[in-house]
Parts: structure tokens; C-alpha cells; sequence
């Protein structure tokens, strides 16, 4: 492993993206001893509030709610720290974007990890807050090793070795699909539906299927979402394999490998 610790950052957009989205990847690297972080770009304030049948509290204390939530997940996966960038809910993407790259290139230095994962560039299914994170994520990384860029605190420049993009294959989408039916983000008035990765351009696939139990605990922390999630349970063996059982990446960026052989740990080539 080398002499330096091994850190991981997971940037998100809202609470349970960290457990539906990452929760295998964090709760393996964290029982490995890798030091794993957490930074949310919102509270996820302006979400559903459980199934319907309770009056909703208001954005204001479904944000507490959520980010409590997200604290106890993160708990149950290990994750050392869980930070939030404080940005409201589905406007994400109306951030001021050197605010928020700067926000990001803070932590980014701070807690100086050697692997970055973030969401793809179409943001899974085309939310517009999964996409912003993508883009102020990646614009962080780059200028997070820049020493002319100022993010507004002392910390010294730091070059990340790895960044990754979470990547969805068409078994996976096929289960997700089978809990939730079609899931489609509507924006502008046009419907954006999910998109699966040709299983060929998924440069990484990491075996999560040992630590699904743990997962599974993470996302019933999010019970102010629950309504949304217990079609989960139902799942066939087969489905839940395929949610649970491998988690898939894309190497957006790489200083220390490259090529086309298929990788199997996020730290590949880091001495």
C-alpha cells in the first residue's frame, strides 16, 4: 500500500446517492482501511417525503432530516467524514460555477485523496444536479493541482491520481428498472431516460457482492425515502446480484495507468 494512507472521495448530489449509488464501493474500500470521504452538493430538501401518507414537513426540515440520514448511512459504510457544499436541491446546476469548484478544490486539498469518484457526464438518467456535480467535480480535480488557483484557504495544491465516473450497465438499469419502473428525469419540458454504458467502455468493475448486507442497511437509513425503495426487497436474486453484486466505472482521468485491460480496484496502478 505504500507509506501513504489510502483516501477515497465520493462527490455527490443529494443524500442516498451515496448508498444506491456508491454504497458497495465505500463500504469495501472502508473495511480494506482505505480513508473514505463523503462530499454532497445538497441536503436533497426539495425530494418526496416518505410514502404519502404523512403531511410533508417543508424543505427546511426534510433538508435536517436528510442530511441525518445521509450521516447514519455513511456511518453504516464506514465513511469517515460526510461534508455537504449547502447548495439547494434541483438547482444544483444554477450554482455559481467557480463557487463551487472552489467549494470542491477546498475539500479536494484538504482531505487530498488519491481517487475521485463522481456521477457521468448525462448524470445516470439526466438529472441536472448529477450532471453539475460531474462538471464541477472534474473542473475540481484539474485545478485542485493548480497552484495559481486560490479556493480561498491555506491548503497546499494537490494532483489527484485517479478520477472516476460512475458507470450503469444494462443489467443493472434492468433491475433498477424492475423496482422502480421507467425512470426518466424530466427537464425543459423534454424526458430524459436512463442510459446504460456498453459493458465494453466500463474500464472498472469492483466485486461489492460480500458487503450488499451493509448496503442494504445504509439505504433503509433513508427513511424519509423508504416509500421509494421497498420494491428493492421484492427484487429477484438475479436483480439483486446485478444491483448489489459489482459496481462499474468509467476512468475518466488516470496519471498513474491507462489502457484497455479491465480494471478491478480503484487504486490500479497507485503504489
Amino acid at each position: 500500500m505504500g507509506s501513504e494512507r489510502r483516501r477515497l472521495m465520493a462527490v455527490t448530489a443529494h443524500p442516498d446517492d451515496e448508498s444506491l449509488g456508491l454504497g458497495g464501493t465505500l463500504a469495501k474500500y472502508s473495511g480494506a482501511g482505505v480513508e473514505t470521504h463523503i462530499v454532497a452538493g445538497t441536503r436533497g430538501e426539495r425530494g418526496r417525503f416518505g410514502d404519502g401518507s404523512e403531511p410533508h414537513p417543508g424543505p427546511e426540515a426534510l433538508g435536517r432530516i436528510r442530511e441525518a440520514e445521509l450521516r447514519a448511512a455513511a456511518a453504516e459504510l464506514g465513511v469517515r467524514e460526510v461534508s455537504l457544499l449547502g447548495y439547494i436541491d434541483a438547482a444544483l446546476d444554477q450554482a455559481d460555477p467557480v463557487e463551487a469548484i472552489g467549494r470542491i478544490v477546498s475539500h479536494i486539498r484538504r482531505v487530498r485523496p488519491q481517487v475521485v469518484i463522481t456521477f457521468d457526464p448525462w448524470g445516470a438518467y439526466g438529472h441536472p444536479d448529477h450532471i453539475a456535480i460531474c462538471q464541477f467535480t472534474t473542473a475540481a480535480v484539474t485545478v485542485a493541482a493548480d497552484p495559481s488557483f486560490s479556493d480561498g484557504t491555506a491548503a497546499a495544491p494537490h494532483r489527484v491520481s485517479k478520477l472516476y465516473y460512475m458507470a450503469t450497465s444494462s443489467g443493472r438499469w434492468a433491475a433498477y428498472q424492475q423496482a422502480f419502473k421507467k425512470l426518466v428525469s424530466k427537464v425543459d419540458g423534454a424526458e430524459r431516460e436512463a442510459m446504460p454504458w456498453p459493458d465494453w467502455s466500463i474500464t472498472t468493475w469492483i466485486d461489492t457482492l460480500a458487503v450488499w448486507p451493509q448496503v442494504w442497511k445504509a439505504v433503509n437509513c433513508h427513511r424519509s425515502q423508504i416509500g421509494q425503495y421497498r420494491a428493492l426487497a421484492e427484487l429477484s436474486p438475479e436483480h439483486h446480484q446485478a444491483l448489489w453484486g459489482t459496481q462499474m466505472f468509467y476512468r475518466a482521468s488516470s496519471v498513474v495507468n491507462g489502457g484497455r485491460a479491465r480494471e478491478t480496484d480503484l487504486f490500479e496502478g497507485i503504489a
